[in-house]
């Protein structure tokens, strides 16, 4: 009850952008159509998924959740980036940058976990395929996906409530969304536990998964150099290439901004990264599945196919 006394600020004020004011109605469009992107791209996506049933296998069904948190993810941030850019309110009250911490880790997280979880399905589906059906059954599927959602909002509260029982001395946030670093450096004193706290969840959501990637496609790679035709690994080469590339920038930008030294903090940069990650990272999902996967490509066409004929 005594925290409440001992948080003196109760409203932050974002500067994200501050310094290009001049470009901030260039910003706004070009984020803009970005987002629209991004919300119509996974949109699709998850449609067609639902819609086609030859993507009714546990690849498309971790895609599909892959995308809905995509989704969920960038408008957590975007649209109240996209309102301070037009001149709209940059204040945010305390409760408020706690919900937006909580479910912006909380989707990030589950994205992360997802792609190691849709590694573990590459690697089934090639190295053990005769038994691919009974392994990733659709009964595994859902605890999978529903225990990575779980695990993503577990760590995420945990994270949020340790940042904001501390009290805070300063309400400038120097950047355009409540995330760890910025609203830590809000915080008059930061007990070493959160320090500690921060780092185990992050070895938890990155490292972790990474090396489960990175053994499994050792795995992967191994077994399809085994296949003596050109045609016989030309398709797991592809359905693993997309999954990969997806899998190199989220973990690329997460590890460049959680695990950067405090002393290497420069603000452009980290907001320049930080761009990537919440609004170029979730476009490269639907781009990347619908560019480079045929499987997708002929869905959509059979789906436009109908609708043209109906």
């Amino acid at each position: 009850m005594k925290r409440a006394n001992f948080t003196g600020v109760r409203e932050f004020v974002f500067q994200g952008f501050s310094d290009f004011q001049q470009y901030q109605l260039t910003l706004f469009a070009v984020f803009f159509v970005l987002y629209i992107l991004t919300l119509t791209g996974n949109v699709i996506i998850v449609t067609i998924i639902r819609i086609d049933h030859h993507l009714h296998t546990p690849m498309y069904f971790f895609l599909s959740v892959l995308s809905t948190s995509e989704t969920f993810y960038s408008l957590v941030i975007i649209p109240r980036m996209l309102g301070s850019l037009v001149g709209l309110s940059q204040t945010i009250s305390l409760e408020c940058c706690g919900m937006q911490l909580y479910f912006f880790l909380g989707f990030g997280i589950t994205n992360c976990l997802l792609l190691a979880v849709m590694g573990y399905d590459r690697y089934v589906a090639i190295c053990n395929p005769l038994r691919y059906s009974i392994i990733m059954n659709w009964r595994v599927c859902a605890i999978l996906a529903s225990s990575v959602c779980a695990t993503g909002f577990l760590l995420s509260l945990v994270q949020a409530l340790s940042i904001f029982r501390l009290p805070f001395c300063n309400s400038l946030i120097d950047h355009f969304f409540c995330d760890i670093r910025p609203v830590l450096n809000l915080a008059c004193t930061v007990p070493v536990i959160n320090d500690i706290l921060t780092l185990v969840i992050t070895l938890l959501v990155i490292t972790v998964p990474a090396t489960f990637i990175f053994v499994s496609y050792v795995l992967i790679i191994s077994t399809i150099l085994k296949i003596s035709s050109a045609g016989g690994w030309k398709k797991p080469f592809a359905t693993c290439s997309s999954h990969l590339t997806v899998v190199v920038i989220h973990y690329g930008c997460a590890s460049i901004v959680y695990f950067k030294p405090k002393s290497e903090n420069t603000r452009d940069q980290d907001q320049l990264i930080s761009v990537t990650y919440t609004v170029i990272t979730p476009l490269l999902n639907p781009v990347v599945y619908s560019l480079r996967n045929k499987e997708v490509q002929d869905a959509l066409r059979r789906v436009m196919g109908r609708k043209s004929l109906s």
